[in-house]
């Protein structure tokens, strides 16, 4: 009979846990379970404590207090990890190059066995340790998406409106006062500069032209080249006083890749 695997499961969701726990006692090569933790304090305690140190560290990236990444800041892990999770291949797509692996939930038996037999295979071999730079990688793609503004609150006589971002089409500096434009054609003040609206509206979808635009991808009809190597941007709706509106020529470039991207 082959020595078991000795297994942790970090998990916050107890089914996915007891779906795991199943799907390890039904592998052909015996796996342990020698202990489970729901969040990174947790978890800290029990590697402090497991002895010897598990064979495999079945981890989730998402905890009840935060990220399971905080724990290779805390402790010094050898044991070789299969991370559980949510998030797409993409994010997670360097840990194909590395002796870590992963699962998407909800976990696949034939993945997961799989997954076992690499580790087997590993240990066979020497056992991994966790690249440094590949976490802070891995970290960096899974951190939680910035939050963009999805509304402006704007006057209009003695009453407010909320405008959804979905209905602007640019923002225009002009004389020191900030004017939002809906794809209707309608205007109104806010109470932001270009500068703080770059950091508030999601890049994806609006560009900073030049000093006095910041436009929605939509709304940008055509573009024309114009001269010292610069472009002109048609802007619908047409801005105030037919204004030409250009792309300083340092944007150009960056310009060229936002809208290619």
């Amino acid at each position: 009979m082959p020595t078991p695997l000795r297994a942790l499961i970090i998990e916050d969701e107890p089914l996915a846990a007891n779906r795991l726990i199943g799907l390890l006692n039904k592998q052909a090569q015996p796996v342990e379970v020698v202990g489970t933790a729901e969040s990174v304090a947790e978890a800290e305690a029990l590697l402090r404590t497991v002895q010897p140190a598990p064979d495999v560290l079945f981890l989730d990236i998402h905890l009840a207090d935060g990220l399971s990444f905080e724990l290779f800041e805390r402790l010094e892990i050898r044991s070789p990890v299969v991370f559980t999770t949510a998030y797409d291949k993409y994010a997670l797509r360097a840990f194909k190059v590395n002796s870590v692996d992963y699962l998407l939930k909800p976990i696949d038996a034939d993945e997961l066995t799989a997954a076992l037999a690499k580790l087997h295979r590993q240990r066979e071999a020497a056992t991994p340790q966790l690249d440094a730079a590949l976490l802070a990688r891995v970290l960096q793609q899974t951190q939680p998406a910035k939050e963009y503004k999805t509304r402006f609150v704007v006057r209009v006589g003695e009453h407010l409106k909320a405008i959804p971002v979905e209905q602007i089409a640019y923002f225009a500096s002009l004389e020191k006062v900030t004017l939002l434009h809906t794809r209707e054609g309608r205007r109104f003040v806010v109470d932001y500069t270009l500068e703080q609206l770059e950091g508030l509206l999601d890049p994806l979808e609006f560009f900073r032209l030049n000093r006095a635009y910041l436009a929605h991808a939509d709304a940008i009809h055509d573009i024309i080249h114009y001269t010292n190597s610069r472009l002109q941007t048609v802007l619908k709706p047409t801005p105030p006083d037919n204004d030409t509106v250009l792309v300083s020529r340092e944007k150009v470039s960056t310009f060229k890749a936002w809208l290619d991207r």
